[in-house]
């Protein structure tokens, strides 16, 4: 789980089969055409036309990993930030990505013995943390683990409409459901109250890590 550097990326790596190498060879986030800020849904009214295709381009890039380390998105991009996680366009793509996922899984002969599993990230992949980042600037401040302890022990993260489809459309597929999370042991209480408050259950085992993730 990528905690400090909170992006576009995680979205996309939804769920993993335990038998998929590659689920998805490429991004599923593709850079706009330039033509593509006459739609209300691409381009909010305030980004100037140069920054949306600079933070469109950036965006591309932090989904092939080709970055690099960072701590904050630019500072230019903040509101093509909250535009993009407050409105249709990060849905669509979250139920893109589901949709591509549950696909998949439809084609796997699941044989009943309990070894067909299915491993989800938590956060901004079950549980969606924009609330968090909606009073902490959109991912433009530097990640602050204090902060976002307070916020996880809240456990009061919503659901992602397309993952939790996904995840109960998966358990009536037969599919054995392993939560792998980068949070650790002593939020075990805090996590688990969350997804139930999110709607998930029945999962097999929620792994947590034994060591704080910095990355």
């Amino acid at each position: 789980m990528m905690r400090s550097s909170w992006g576009f990326g995680q979205i996309v790596l939804l769920s993993l089969h335990v038998s998929l190498s590659t689920a998805f060879p490429d991004s599923i986030l593709q850079i706009l055409p330039e033509n593509s800020g006459s739609s209300p849904h691409h381009r909010h009214r305030k980004i100037p036309r140069d920054d949306n295709l600079y933070c469109d381009s950036w965006r591309f890039v932090v989904e092939a990993n080709d970055v690099g380390p960072w701590a904050r998105i630019p500072s230019r991009c903040v509101a093509f930030v909250q535009d993009y996680v407050t409105n249709d366009r990060y849905r669509a793509d979250s139920e893109a990505v589901a949709d591509a996922s549950l696909e998949f899984a439809k084609t796997v002969k699941v044989s009943g013995d309990g070894k067909d599993a299915w491993v989800f990230d938590i956060d901004e992949t079950l549980l969606s943390n924009v609330p968090y980042y909606a009073v902490h600037g959109f991912g433009s401040e530097t990640f602050d683990e204090n902060s976002f302890d307070e916020w996880v022990d809240l456990a009061e993260a919503p659901a992602l409409p397309a993952s939790l489809r996904l995840y109960k459309e998966l358990e009536q597929l037969g599919f054995k459901i392993f939560l792998l999370t980068g949070r650790t042991e002593f939020q075990r209480s805090a996590t688990s109250k969350n997804l139930d408050y999110a709607g998930y259950s029945n999962w097999e085992r929620l792994i947590l890590s034994s060591i704080p993730v910095i990355c």
